[in-house]
């Protein structure tokens, strides 16, 4: 098949193309590089059946002939991290909510392509009902703080794209990602594990936001990948929205603990207030944490990853995306 991924010059894009290639499929990737890399694109570019176009999905003349020539379309590509999206919201909501729709809207015309599209576990919001299940009411803050925009983006796209699955047949699956972590993650916009690896990679200070008492769940990208590479094959998935993560609840404190043991670190874990780092209305979530009993039923999806591993992992593949650890 032909595969289209937006954002495919993302961490998570790239390692999908990676894999789609090694089945035989051809990828086109089309990013402007706003947040992806382009060396994330390197261990693509050799590869038969790769190609790339630099550009915008709010650029519908450029977006529009690559859905047409798909057979499937991932769209990846959003705003990402919480520092990109406190401090640049205007272009968070229209990169998430107009580039959403043009990316819809294109495969309904071109035929119906299938559209996975990538949601996010922030959609869940300040909700307290743990662990998060995919038919639960979603609790998001007021919208003076600028957090609960990109939620609300998010499940907006989700809206759309299920509208267009039960009005107009467009085969479309939502995957909301829970914390994806791995090789090629880039700690330039926040990413809580690449961050704290390139801080003790050079022995300076792991810095905490908050008390460290919020928690997460980190899956490794390869996981997350794999699930949806067989859920776009199977066709009791369209018109539905998946959790996809880890269940393994670990708070931001183990976390740091565990980066500074694993890479037998100097660095001391400090602890900085939100507002030192966002602002004084800043809202985080203290739980995250999926029910992914929704996906199994479908897919043979089970994390196995384990954290220390997966820190190994990043701390290996080292390099200039781990350089912005501010």
């Amino acid at each position: 098949m032909n595969i289209l991924i937006t954002g495919g010059a993302g961490f998570i894009g790239s390692h999908l193309a990676l894999s789609l290639l090694d089945l035989g499929h051809g990828v086109e990737v089309l990013d402007d590089l706003s947040t992806g890399g382009s060396r994330n694109l390197k261990v693509l570019l050799d590869r038969p059946g790769f190609r790339w176009t630099k550009g915008s999905i709010l650029d519908l003349q450029t977006l529009d002939p690559l859905i047409e020539k798909a057979d499937i379309v991932y769209h990846l590509a959003a705003a990402v991290g919480v520092e990109l999206v406190v401090d640049r919201l205007v272009r968070t909501l229209e990169t998430n909510t107009s580039g959403s729709h043009n990316v819809i809207q294109s495969a309904h015309r071109h035929g119906g392509k299938k559209v996975i599209l990538a949601s996010s576990s922030e959609v869940y919001g300040n909700s307290n009902q743990i662990p998060y299940r995919e038919d639960q009411d979603v609790v998001v803050g007021p919208t003076s703080v600028g957090r609960w925009g990109y939620a609300c983006s998010k499940l907006l796209d989700e809206f759309l794209a299920l509208a267009y699955h039960k009005e107009m047949g467009l085969p479309v699956v939502v995957l909301r990602l829970f914390n994806t972590v791995g090789p090629r993650q880039s700690g330039r916009y926040g990413m809580v594990v690449p961050r704290f690896v390139g801080q003790a990679l050079k022995n300076k200070p792991i810095t905490v936001y908050g008390n460290g008492d919020q928690s997460r769940c980190f899956t490794y990208v390869d996981d997350v990948v794999a699930a949806a590479i067989e859920i776009a094959q199977v066709s009791e998935a369209e018109g539905q929205v998946f959790n996809v993560g880890s269940s393994h609840e670990t708070t931001i404190n183990q976390l740091a603990s565990m980066v500074k043991e694993t890479l037998n670190s100097r660095s001391e874990i400090q602890h900085i207030p939100y507002a030192e780092r966002y602002s004084e209305d800043f809202q985080d979530i203290r739980r995250r944490v999926p029910d992914i009993s929704k996906i199994q039923q479908l897919v043979n999806f089970q994390p196995t990853a384990d954290l220390p591993w997966i820190i190994s992992q990043v701390a290996g593949a080292h390099g200039p995306e781990l350089e912005a650890i501010e």
